[in-house]
């Protein structure tokens, strides 16, 4: 039975929610069926979407979204807030020594082969240190609940964190339809994160930034999954949206095309690839990025936020060492566990998870978004097969973790209420000092049953409520 985080076993109302449950008992049914339409209205009207790569029937979706808040006492978020802060002072270290002197190699807690022959590991980066030594600007945490007081890191997001957009518009939205709550709950404010976002990025900048630094959001363009959201950060930060064809390094600096000239970037926070950011570096056959942008990085012109490279500290087979990278570089064990997880390139684990595939969770240690994964109590076994095939054929590419029981949180059906499995993204903001956003964006898995919440997968979203004392 999973642990209900609204609802004790004999329907009570837990402590977080007793104000919410009492005024949700209050309510005409028919009134909160009107809401909900009323929220999809907003989101349409706002075009709040996100692409779906492969679904010929729309290249457009809305995200769903319930108006049951996920609510998240004072208390609970102190000691999620400590553990999620040592984790990403933890993966900037780790980062900071893998390009310069790697100790952890030295000291045989990570295998040298794991950094060197991982995809997300730049050669480019070693010896350089990023303008204040950050490495990771915006990371977004994972995190799954089993139990009261159980909560588990289920991957870091250290490149390019996505959602933080309907973290902000679920807020809106919930504070537009139904402001009696936010008089009746003291909820702790997310809305300033694009002046935090901001202010983050702007302490950033290199060394020899004179006057206010001048902040750009890059993207793909139009057609990219997320472009609502990195037209939304431009947008509400007060900065320029631009696309690689709109850059050019000018005098060794890079520049933005502007209806007076040429001006130069000081921080570009970019939503474009490793890959794809400099076709003089990497891609040649990119057209998204910036030709020499890495040789201005590197002459300290200019800040990246994520620094290139920082794709390996969240890497899944990473991730599995974390445990043992927090406890190197802070001396401390790590106060969120990870789930368990069995590395598939050890040949005593890949036979464990090939036995036991019909009970395991198999992920791709690059993948993202609910693709290219395996949930094997749910999965067929012609599926199981066929998938065992790609285990054997490519084991360093995949990793196992039990299907563990995630908490539930009731979304708002016809019928009434029915719990759903959910999971929850906080957003931290790293400069000179550390801000993580009270809450964050709930995911929940639409699906009676499913676990899996990514919106590219059928799931929805909620707006998540951290209480103050």
């Amino acid at each position: 039975m999973a642990f209900d985080e609204m609802l004790t076993a004999d329907n009570r109302p837990r402590p977080p929610y007793q104000n919410y449950h009492a005024w949700h008992a209050s309510q005409d049914p028919a009134h909160l069926i009107q809401k909900t339409r009323d929220a999809e209205t907003i989101f349409r009207r706002t075009g709040i979407t996100f692409a779906v790569y492969g679904h010929a029937d729309s290249s457009e979706k809305l995200i769903p979204f319930d108006i049951i808040p996920r609510i998240i006492s004072a208390s609970e978020w102190r000691r999620l807030a400590a553990g999620i802060e040592q984790r990403v002072l933890a993966l900037n270290a780790f980062l900071e020594d893998i390009y310069h002197k790697q100790e952890i190699i030295k000291a045989g807690r990570i295998p040298r082969e794991l950094i060197e022959r991982n995809d997300a590991f730049l050669p480019e980066m070693i010896g350089f240190r990023p303008p204040g030594g950050v490495y990771t600007h915006i990371v977004g945490t994972d995190i799954v609940r089993t139990g009261e007081n159980e909560f588990y890191v289920l991957e870091d997001n250290a490149r390019t964190p996505s959602g933080v957009s309907y973290m902000l518009e679920n807020r809106e939205t919930m504070m537009q339809m139904f402001p009696e709550l936010f008089t009746q709950n003291k909820v702790r404010r997310v809305e300033d994160y694009p002046y935090l976002l901001r202010q983050s990025l702007a302490a950033m900048a290199p060394p020899g930034c004179q006057g206010k630094p001048r902040v750009a959001v890059l993207t793909p363009g139009i057609y990219n999954s997320a472009y609502f959201e990195h037209a939304f950060l431009a947008d509400t930060m007060g900065v320029e949206l631009v696309e690689g064809s709109d850059l050019r390094v000018i005098d060794g600096r890079v520049k933005m095309r502007t209806t007076r000239g040429y001006e130069a970037i000081d921080v570009l926070y970019r939503r474009v690839d490793d890959d794809y950011l400099d076709p003089m570096t990497f891609r040649a056959d990119s057209t998204l990025g910036v030709p020499g942008i890495m040789d201005v990085y590197r002459a300290g012109k200019i800040t990246i936020a994520n620094a290139p490279g920082t794709g390996i500290a969240d890497d899944k087979a990473i991730y599995s060492y974390m445990p043992e990278i927090i406890e190197f570089y802070t001396g401390r064990k790590a106060m969120l566990e990870n789930v368990p997880t069995w590395r598939c390139s050890e040949p005593t684990s890949l036979a464990y998870v090939l036995e036991h595939l019909h009970e395991l969770v198999v992920k791709e240690v690059h993948g993202s978004g609910g693709y290219g994964m395996l949930v094997g109590p749910a999965a067929t076994k012609k599926e199981r097969t066929l998938f065992a095939e790609k285990l054997k054929a490519r084991p360093s590419n995949y990793i196992a973790q039990p299907t563990l029981s995630l908490s539930t949180v009731p979304i708002f059906v016809n019928k009434g209420i029915a719990p759903r499995h959910v999971d929850l993204r906080p957003y931290v903001l790293v400069s000179d000092k550390v801000k993580i956003i009270p809450g964050g964006l709930t995911r929940v898995a639409l699906k009676q049953g499913s676990l899996v919440v990514n919106s590219s997968q059928g799931g929805g979203t909620k707006d998540t409520w951290v209480l103050e004392d």
